[in-house]
């Protein structure tokens, strides 16, 4: 019985879509949505302050320098809460940190 409903509640929430088995995160395709098409504005906006008149090379890199930044600190954030939540409602460290389960 249980298999059974387990099953159907997969096929209701993911629509027949199951897990990367082994491929955590990263290489999905939202990934290189994001990387590839959302942030192409960003990119013609860092290669403006560089390529674009008029040009002031240390502007440049203190704006990228602050992109960095931001990026590396809602990384970082992202990674403690993933790490706290997976600790406190799974009962341990995910996956990348410490054994597969089960």
């Amino acid at each position: 019985m249980i298999p059974a409903l387990s099953n159907t509640l997969s096929h209701v929430l993911y629509h027949g879509f199951d897990g990367t088995e082994g491929l955590t995160g990263f290489p999905n395709i939202g990934t290189w949505l994001i990387f590839a098409v959302i942030l192409v504005p960003v990119y013609i906006m860092v290669a403006a302050w560089f390529l674009g008149e008029p040009r002031d090379t240390s502007t440049g890199l203190l704006g990228v320098s602050y992109l960095v930044a931001i990026t590396a600190q809602m990384w970082i954030g992202m990674f403690i809460l993933t790490v706290l939540i997976g600790v406190v409602f799974y009962g341990g460290i995910p996956e990348p940190l410490s054994a597969p389960g089960p």
